[in-house]
């Protein structure tokens, strides 16, 4: 069975990080599968939103697999299998399967079914809305073994949440419930498990049915003015705008609007 399941459906694409019988940890395959897919969603003009997610009802993601990845990357172990070998001779795939950095301008949707501490977390952080059973934990936990969270958690986490939670949480490696996260803002909603997914495609959808240029010049605005002083960022945000503005579905948007009808986007 693959490491990672890949489904379009109504402009939604699916991942599932499919290894719940190791908590769903990051392991070369699924490292590899996952920069494969961040790689074609991202060109896939079929695909406005992604939702990722973790098999089963405990983990979203534990984090690296201690005993594949890491030994690879250290050399502590040799290459085995095609995985290995990929990803020995494209280092960049780790950074790509951890979006980081890697342009990618569509919204992403995270469904947290369990654990989602260490490199689970990581991938968390590059996601865009975050929904997470009940029953989620999270935490940056690598501190306790004299390790730190280098696929983003240190430029992410502090722009995310206020300086001195976000410095306790990287400190002192502690887990938090699912209430705390959002009360902390790391997550938008708390549901039953059952609700999870429900939830998580309520809010894909509303976003499909958005006008996709503008979504994705939204979520570009966003991010690449993110640290720049003020002048700079309205100079992308008018950039960004007289495309968005100059487009057949800006035209399309006012028309069905005063048609009273639904308006038919074709990201043009």
């Amino acid at each position: 069975m693959r490491a990672l399941l890949f489904d379009i459906r109504d402009d939604i694409a699916y991942l599932t990080l499919n290894r719940p019988q190791v908590h769903n940890a990051i392991n070369p395959e699924l490292m590899v599968q996952l920069a494969e897919a961040w790689k074609r969603v991202a060109v896939d003009d079929a695909v406005r939103v992604i939702i990722i997610t973790g098999a089963g009802d405990k983990a979203f993601s534990a984090g690296a697999d201690l005993a594949r990845l890491l030994p690879l990357t250290t050399r502590d172990r040799p290459p085995e299998d095609e995985w290995d070998h990929k990803l020995l001779q494209n280092p960049e795939l780790r950074s790509v399967a951890m979006l980081h950095p890697f342009p990618m301008h569509k919204p992403i949707i995270a469904a947290i079914n369990g654990y989602c501490i260490a490199g689970g977390m990581e991938l968390m952080l590059a996601t865009d809305i975050r929904v997470a059973a009940e029953h989620a934990t999270f935490g940056l936990m690598e501190v306790k073994w004299s390790l730190i969270p280098y696929a983003g958690s240190l430029v992410r986490t502090p722009r995310q949440i206020p300086y001195c939670n976000a410095m306790e949480l990287l400190l002192t490696g502690d887990l938090i419930d699912a209430p705390e996260a959002r009360r902390l803002g790391l997550i938008n909603h708390v549901v039953p498990r059952a609700q999870l997914m429900a939830k998580a495609e309520e809010i894909a959808r509303k976003i499909a049915a958005n006008g996709p240029l503008a979504v994705r010049a939204i979520k570009q605005g966003v991010t690449r003015t993110s640290g720049r002083p003020l002048e700079e960022g309205y100079e992308i945000e008018n950039e960004l705008a007289r495309g968005v503005f100059s487009s057949e579905d800006a035209k399309e948007g006012p028309r069905a609007f005063i048609e009273k009808r639904k308006p038919i986007f074709k990201g043009k």
